[in-house]
């Protein structure tokens, strides 16, 4: 199960890179939840279901482009993934450059995703899941 948990979390990075949000959602559980913690976000929110993952993803094009979700190592956590990733974008009206370094922890039930924990450091995902570095 584990092997595969793995493989649907790659998935829905390739989905997130092709902007393809209806297949986003074929991977999200219905009662999805993420939060998006104050220390990675100047706007910190909760998003849940279908339509939290619409209203994210909505939020993030209207500010944001050319955005890239780039998995950088991943851990098999038995029922759980971590992820280590890089966001990288443009703003849509200045087009500068951003760059954030987020680790998540990717909880599924009936092959969807249906819980992603944001911490700004990898031992706290780690910790969450019972890890070591």
């Amino acid at each position: 199960m584990s092997k595969q948990n793995v493989e649907i979390v790659r998935q829905v990075f390739d989905a997130f890179n092709a902007g393809d949000i209806d297949l986003i959602l074929a991977f999200t559980h219905p009662e999805f939840v993420v939060e998006v913690p104050p220390e990675l976000s100047a706007e910190p929110d909760t998003y849940r279901g279908h339509d939290g993952m619409r209203r994210y993803w909505d939020s993030f094009w209207d500010v944001m482009q050319e955005i890239r979700f780039q998995p950088e190592r991943v851990w098999d956590a038995g029922d759980d993934v971590v992820v280590t990733m890089r966001i990288s974008a443009k703003g849509r009206r200045t087009a500068i450059p951003v760059e954030q370094r987020t680790y998540a922890v990717w909880s599924l039930r009936e092959h969807t995703v249906i819980r992603v924990r944001v911490f700004a450091s990898l031992s706290a995902a780690l910790e969450r899941v019972e890890l070591r570095n």
